[in-house]
């Protein structure tokens, strides 16, 4: 049987600390891990023996039989002493532990659910809100109560329009909730999109939604909010969409646990469609490669199969853009195309904030005509870049 991985940093902060050790048997949902300051505590998402802890990771030997229920997090007096317990943590992005964001008041503020399932082929968020709108109200509902929040919005792309109306008819007797709707552009899930499109609001680059007296966060970090105060589950499953070159085409596995070894959602999936390139983790915008025993974290959204690299005799100038690939995945992927960079060049709208590149208006593109005009005139023949609409 297949061993799990179940890394010790999946969020924002330090890297866990173990509390467990080698040759003791875990229960699936016992503590494994907690964190050293900032981060969340880890719990096994399987039962089985621990058979290797590392600086990164701890690997589990699954027991044969696999047990249905889960050890439940201890009990709690508050709410959101139940969400740190359970180690939930931004399901959508960086990981930013959910308590913290939770224990900021904002009264007369907004808080506002991330719907907008923002990169193509991604459609986990989707498939969860179509089948159980009514607990991501819930989970809203207890966390307007924390934040004292005077209003709270869905935010959801119109073209998704079964999960659209689903979240209509789960908040007709909720005063407090809205459905609010977004541009389908790419990152209309971006925070500082999502505060501008909903609250007119135009936060600066580096500014926190926080800023706009407004706390975002993606619908599935609600999920496990839900989860963790109503059925005192731990943080030990993540929903996933595999996409690309797999034999049965897209498919969302729902409550997949922490540490899963991504082949085997792949295999789940009918296997690669041959020929078949790289995997990516995340989305096709924002992703990184991964390999097939890459293992699920709690913030892990796609498994994406390419295609293979097509390779490249021209010289190559790269575009950067904040809001997509990088520069170092840009340049991975220019070195796997077999191409020479010859000119690499910044999106206008980057601009260098406490020490890192943001965009100064995601979502409005610039024209870009005197940056490729650059990488010409350096000698670049074609142009590599993440995902620029100019």
């Amino acid at each position: 049987m297949t061993n799990f991985q179940i890394p010790l940093k999946q969020h924002v902060g330090a890297p866990c600390n173990p509390v467990i050790a080698i040759g003791d048997y875990v229960e699936k949902g016992q503590l494994i891990a907690n964190p050293a300051g900032l981060g969340a505590n880890i719990h096994a998402s399987v039962s089985g023996e621990i058979i290797a802890i590392t600086e990164t990771a701890i690997e589990i030997q699954l027991a044969e039989v696999q047990p249905d229920t889960f050890v439940p997090i201890a009990e709690q007096t508050d709410h959101l002493a139940m969400i740190e317990e359970a180690g939930v943590v931004g399901a959508g992005g960086a990981g930013f532990p959910t308590y913290v964001k939770l224990s900021t008041k904002i009264i007369g503020g907004y808080l506002i659910a991330n719907a907008a399932e923002c990169e193509p082929l991604l459609a986990h968020n989707i498939k969860q809100i179509e089948e159980n709108a009514e607990q991501l109200v819930r989970g809203l509902k207890y966390m307007i109560e924390l934040t004292e929040a005077k209003k709270a919005y869905f935010a959801i792309k119109t073209k998704y329009r079964t999960a659209m109306f689903a979240l209509g008819k789960a908040v007709k007797n909720e005063p407090l909730i809205e459905v609010k709707y977004l541009p389908d552009m790419y990152p209309a899930g971006d925070e500082r999109v999502i505060i501008r499109e909903l609250l007119g609001i135009t936060l600066k680059p580096g500014q926190l939604p926080i800023e706009a007296n407004a706390i975002v966060s993606n619908v599935e970090t609600i999920k496990h909010v839900a989860e963790a105060i109503e059925l005192r589950k731990p943080c030990i499953e993540k929903d996933v969409t595999v996409s690309g070159r797999v034999q049965q085409g897209s498919h969302v596995f729902e409550n997949v646990p922490i540490g899963t070894p991504v082949k085997l959602l792949i295999d789940a999936a009918g296997g690669y469609v041959e020929p078949h390139g790289e995997i990516v983790i995340g989305g096709p915008f924002t992703g990184s490669s991964g390999e097939e025993a890459t293992p699920v974290n709690k913030t892990t959204g796609g498994v994406l199969v390419s295609m293979p690299f097509p390779q490249e005799n021209r010289k190559i100038g790269i575009l950067i853009c904040e809001c997509g690939g990088g520069k170092a995945r840009l340049e991975e992927i220019a070195h796997n195309m077999g191409a020479e960079v010859v000119s690499e060049q910044q999106c206008k709208r980057m601009v260098e904030v406490n020490g890192r590149y943001r965009c100064d208006l995601p979502g409005v593109c610039p024209g870009q005509a005197e940056k490729v005009m650059q990488m010409k005139k350096d000698g670049a023949e074609v142009v590599l870049t993440g995902t620029c609409q100019d």
